[in-house]
């Protein structure tokens, strides 16, 4: 049986006389609380609102064009303070109604279309808090409501145990490349030993052992003797780019299905993100499109909006690079993915970054600046262990990775099928 949401919500107004100083947060389009970002230099925090755990925030302006409602429901802090202009409410008795049974129904596609529409009368695309309340939802038992949300949130912890799993392996990883690159304590192999004339360090971390090091100019730092600084160029086979074209202008048109086209917005810190707006091409125009395919230890880095996220290619692929978007392709004999992702992560890249980027609006980076970007190079047989030591690291993130997304599947389809499963 249908019923509104106002007949389970009331309204807080709670504001901030706390001495416990609360977090700041936010409420983002993916309906979670965030750290806020709002400048509040001068600000009367007094007058923020509290939201305790269990208590909802939701944002109301310019929900049509957002074509989604922010809202959040707290869990992860006892309280937290909020915008003044954010309605912060709870549910009047969770013996009938669940908070996180209502958290779900908001995060249903067919309620932000719902709140879309209502919407359409606001003066700047903003829903009026009588049609929220206005809205509804099916409310079963409350016995039928704990099992509906067990389901859901057993994907839900998979899902987030994945991703501290992926945060551990590449901590692991940054870890592994700090101490060979950064405070060059590599293992030296017999090999490397031999080729400095101290063969008797085989096995020991260089500079702790006396490695000799070197004053770099370009990196204006001290570097393993012998080792190279080289430009990006030089170390690279290739750079596709596509930046500021689109397929569609070789005459196609996007499909349903088939090679999936990924631009700036879906790289993110090694992730692969928004896969709701990928969109996919059919195979005449990707082969139209992709002179050169992507392959196995490629890495793609944006080129504006934003400018220097990274992702690794571990294994072959058939996506098409869309805007903003460059795939390097490391020369095996002299670099390798594993390394220039960490390296073009680096605070020394990112100052290169800003030195050589263009834009007003946006800064961008375009290929003849990138490829002079130098790069530290390492014996080869330094970075082939390098490699062996951390490609797996990086291929079991993503791994989990493609097993996060079918769970992310899973749960959107438990979210669409919502009314049927409270009938059921």
């Amino acid at each position: 049986m249908l019923e509104p949401i106002g007949k389970h919500i009331r309204l807080l107004d709670e504001r901030n006389g706390s001495a416990s100083n609360p977090p700041l947060l936010g409420v983002s389009i993916e309906k979670v609380f965030m750290p806020s970002v709002a400048n509040t230099i001068g600000s009367n925090m007094a007058n923020y609102k509290v939201v305790r755990r269990g208590q909802f925030a939701c944002s109301l302006m310019q929900v049509r064009r957002d074509k989604k409602m922010p809202v959040a429901l707290l869990r992860d802090h006892e309280e937290a303070i909020v915008s003044p202009a954010y309605p912060v409410f709870e549910i009047i008795d969770e013996n009938q109604l669940l908070p996180e049974y209502l958290m779900m129904w908001m995060l249903r596609p067919e309620f932000d279309r719902e709140a879309c529409f209502y919407a359409v009368g606001g003066v700047r695309g903003g829903l009026e808090w009588d049609d929220l309340c206005s809205m509804q939802l099916p409310v079963p038992s409350i016995e039928k409501q704990r099992e509906i949300v067990k389901e859901y949130q057993t994907v839900v912890d998979r899902i987030r145990l994945n991703e501290r799993l992926n945060e551990k392996l590449e901590e692991a990883a940054q870890a592994i490349y700090k101490q060979w690159f950064v405070d060059f304590e590599f293992p030296m192999t017999a090999e490397y030993a031999e080729s400095i004339g101290k063969p008797e360090l085989a096995g020991q971390p260089y500079k702790s052992s006396g490695g000799e090091m070197e004053y770099n100019e370009v990196l204006e730092q001290e570097i393993p003797k012998g080792w190279r600084v080289l430009p990006l160029s030089e170390v690279t086979i290739t750079v596709i780019d596509h930046r500021g074209k689109t397929p569609t202008k070789l005459g196609g048109v996007w499909s349903e299905s088939g090679y999936p086209a990924i631009s700036a917005k879906n790289i993110k810190a090694n992730r692969i993100v928004q896969r709701h707006t990928i969109r996919f091409v059919d195979d005449d125009l990707y082969r139209a499109w992709m002179k050169i395919p992507l392959a196995a230890d490629d890495v793609l880095m944006t080129s504006e909006a934003p400018l220097g996220q990274l992702y690794l290619i571990t294994r072959n692929t058939s996506y098409l690079l869309s805007q903003r978007l460059f795939g390097i392709r490391p020369d095996q004999q002299v670099q390798s993915g594993a390394f220039l992702l960490n390296w073009l992560m680096s605070d020394f890249v990112k100052a290169e970054f800003d030195g050589r980027g263009t834009g007003t609006t946006v800064t961008g980076i375009r290929q003849s600046e990138l490829v002079q970007i130098p790069v530290l190079t390492p014996p080869f047989g330094v970075l082939s262990c390098f490699q062996k030591l951390v490609l797996p690291l990086y291929q079991h993130v993503h791994i989990r990775e493609q097993e996060a997304h079918r769970l992310e599947d899973c749960a959107e389809i438990f979210l669409c099928t919502l009314a049927s499963r409270d009938a059921a």
